[in-house]
């Protein structure tokens, strides 16, 4: 199993290009199934979870080939699909324990073919991520879903999904993605109430209209959608990586470096600048990207909390928690999306941190001036990242085992780390 072994205390310095969002390519890749004709994606980051949703396309007989392309100064993948010769509504477990983002099938499945059978999905363990916001809505368009040996079996009583008004009890994407793909194809209208806001939600929308959907308000609250009979081909590019772009910024932050943080969009990261900001770093626009420069920067403390889109992403706290153990005072970081997602606390502390957890809610962090290289233990994918962010700002030498979570988020991310200063190496 792969290591890493990193050596901190340089800064960083030099321009890091940001792959494509894998939270919003894996949607997009599941919406493939909803149209007989080809479909092209271009800018689609080469990762392990991408593998993994290819795999489960594959089973279900979707044919899709790959090949690496050059955008800009960076090279990425463009993928062609063909789905027209499905010959399985089934999503098996080997294939969906390994990424939550397998459930996302479902929704495709059963608005173009009327049944699908998946399994309950797996993921990293961060804490309860319920799939039942996704079948009660779709039991309110017309499906009949039962529960049985660990898979979903959905069936539409007449052949197709009806529109319906869906109000989420709670902001989920992954629910306003299965619903959005389902309602494409559904007879008759969609409303979806308190949806998830996301960019990835609307990357997929402006896919999908793409391919003849009538969707609007993605990016709001309220998501119409308008079923049509059929979707034809289109061709789309996966937005950049919003969380890729904002562990680099936290990267060059963490190192007192500066960094050009390249194919990203700082619009889609205002909380992150917004906290960065407030901590003393400076942050400034630029053509295709943005700056980050805390050469000089006396980095404070601050209180965050993670929320639902535009607030501050949760999938970024780990890599901020990671920051604050190095800023002067106290923060107080409060999570209130996951309930287990400090599991990266103790591997932190192992390296210096002061960090003194209350309940699964908050944790009180009091910054030092340098945290010390130890040997560690990933726990999931954002834990990983905040590790190497802990190590690049540490004295000494890190070994961070279990590093297979990154391979699941980050491309390639000691060369891009290593080309700006890092002194990173995998182990294999």
């Amino acid at each position: 199993m792969d290591k890493m072994k990193i050596v901190g205390g340089t800064p960083l310095h030099g321009k890091i290009y940001v792959s494509g969002a894998k939270n919003a390519a894996l949607p997009l890749f599941a919406a493939t199934i909803l149209s007989k004709e080809p479909q092209v994606i271009t800018n689609v980051p080469n990762l392990a979870d991408i593998k993994s949703m290819s795999s489960l396309l594959e089973c279900l007989g979707v044919k899709l080939a790959s090949e690496q392309y050059v955008k800009g100064d960076y090279k990425s993948l463009k993928y062609n699909f063909d789905a027209s010769g499905i010959n399985s509504v089934v999503a098996p477990y080997e294939l969906v324990n390994k990424m939550r983002a397998s459930v996302l099938v479902l929704g495709p499945l059963l608005a173009r073919f009327g049944e699908a059978k998946v399994s309950l999905p797996g993921g990293c363990a961060i804490g309860t991520r319920p799939v039942d916001l996704h079948l009660d809505a779709l039991e309110k368009m017309g499906a009949v879903i039962d529960l049985d040996g660990g898979y979903i079996n959905a069936k539409t009583k007449n052949g197709r999904l009806q529109g319906a008004n869906i109000i989420f009890p709670k902001v989920t994407v992954g629910g306003t993605e299965n619903i959005m793909m389902a309602a494409t194809l559904a007879e008759g209208r969609t409303v979806i109430a308190n949806a998830a806001q996301e960019p990835e939600i609307q990357d997929l929308a402006y896919y999908l209209n793409k391919m003849g959907a009538k969707i609007e308000g993605a990016g709001t609250s309220k998501i119409i959608i308008d079923g049509v009979e059929e979707l034809h081909s289109a061709e789309h590019s996966v937005i950049s990586d919003r969380i890729e772009a904002a562990t680099y910024a936290i990267a060059a932050a963490i190192t007192r470096g500066k960094l050009d943080i390249l194919n990203a969009t700082i619009s889609t990261l205002e909380a992150v600048a917004t906290v960065l900001t407030d901590c003393g770093i400076m942050i400034e626009e630029i053509d295709n990207g943005f700056i980050v420069d805390a050469e000089d920067s006396i980095i404070m403390g601050t209180d965050i909390m993670t929320e639902p889109y535009p607030g501050f992403p949760t999938d970024v706290q780990a890599q901020m928690m990671a920051l604050m153990a190095t800023a002067n005072g106290a923060s107080l970081v409060t999570e209130s999306i996951f309930e287990n997602r400090f599991m990266h606390v103790p591997e932190l502390m192992r390296m210096g941190a002061d960090i003194n957890i209350h309940g699964n809610a908050s944790a009180i962090i009091r910054g030092k001036n340098r945290l010390s290289g130890a040997e560690v233990m990933a726990t999931d994918l954002r834990a990983s990242s905040s590790l190497i962010l802990a190590a690049l700002a540490g004295r000494g030498e890190t070994i961070i085992n279990r590093i297979y979570h990154l391979d699941r988020g980050y491309e390639k991310i000691e060369e891009k780390l290593s080309a700006c200063g890092a002194n990173i190496e995998r182990i294999k």
